[in-house]
């Protein structure tokens, strides 16, 4: 009975309390682009956050595109400062598991990378991806601008058009900003974890269905 409750979000009385440090280190740099991990990023770059189910294979799906700079997987979205994974597994912080994409704007846009957000899991089924369940691996995209959350919207709504056509139900991504709504980086065994276990699980896949990235691109991109 346990297994078949549908998972909720902790109110903030039930939420974890976390701390006010995190209990261990993230390491310096990327396995794979040789980047650093928590900065400085160069001039110029962006940030966006996303949320698309177990973030070991949802990193691995960015950190392969040309004009990200760096990745790397962490917390975000819920209540408890500084988490541990395991807390965030128990559904008592609120946290959704995402992944933090540094890149360079003038080599792919921020729509192209919600094309590929979109495209690399299934954004309709609420607390869950697939065979993971939880409030954990829920869809999210945290913004850092207007225009980011102008062309987040934009994208989301042309998607919906075209799963809808394919038969599909609504989409349940949240779209935030992500002031107020920290980012709080992973363990280091986490990070760029299926660099580390080339045959590691990974839980992502999408619908099959393209996302119309014509219609997501904001003036000017």
């Amino acid at each position: 009975m346990f297994l078949s409750r549908t998972p909720v979000l902790p109110t903030p009385e039930q939420a974890l309390k976390g701390r006010t440090t995190p209990e261990f280190a993230v390491p310096e740099r990327h396995t794979v682009l040789g980047t650093p991990l928590l900065g400085p990023y160069p001039e110029g770059f962006e940030v966006a956050d996303f949320g698309l189910g177990c973030f070991w294979g949802a990193e691995r799906k960015f950190w392969q595109v040309e004009g990200v700079w760096t990745t790397l997987v962490g917390y975000q979205g819920g209540l408890t400062p500084n988490p541990a994974y395991e807390e965030v597994c128990s559904g008592l912080t609120g946290h959704t598991e995402a992944v933090r994409v540094v890149f360079d704007p003038r080599k792919v846009t921020y729509a192209r990378l919600l094309k590929l957000f979109w495209e690399s899991h299934n954004p309709t089924q609420g607390f869950r991806q697939g065979n993971d369940v939880g409030t954990q691996y829920r869809s999210a995209i945290y913004t850092h601008s207007p225009a980011q959350a102008q062309v987040a919207d934009a994208s989301r709504a042309a998607y919906q058009q075209v799963l809808t056509g394919s038969g599909h139900g609504t989409i349940t991504t949240e779209i935030l900003p992500a002031e107020g709504r920290a980012f709080y980086p992973a363990e280091g065994y986490h990070q760029q974890y299926l660099d580390k276990n080339p045959d590691g699980y990974c839980g992502i896949g999408g619908t099959g269905v393209a996302c119309p990235i014509g219609i997501a691109e904001a003036p000017g991109e």
